[in-house]
């Protein structure tokens, strides 16, 4: 029985972490990924032929 307790609450701790580090839409991975994206088409869709 805790052995299942302890496993839910890693997988609950986990589930915050990645929703904090990953998919926050302010400061999260994503977001940073999508700005430099954007950034490099932005910097493709300059270039001169």
């Amino acid at each position: 029985m805790r052995n299942i307790l302890v496993t839910v609450m890693m997988i609950v701790v986990m589930l915050v972490l990645f929703n904090t580090i990953i998919a926050d839409n302010a400061t999260g991975t994503r977001s940073r990924i999508q700005a430099q994206g954007t950034g490099a088409n932005t910097m493709i869709g300059n270039l001169a032929p």
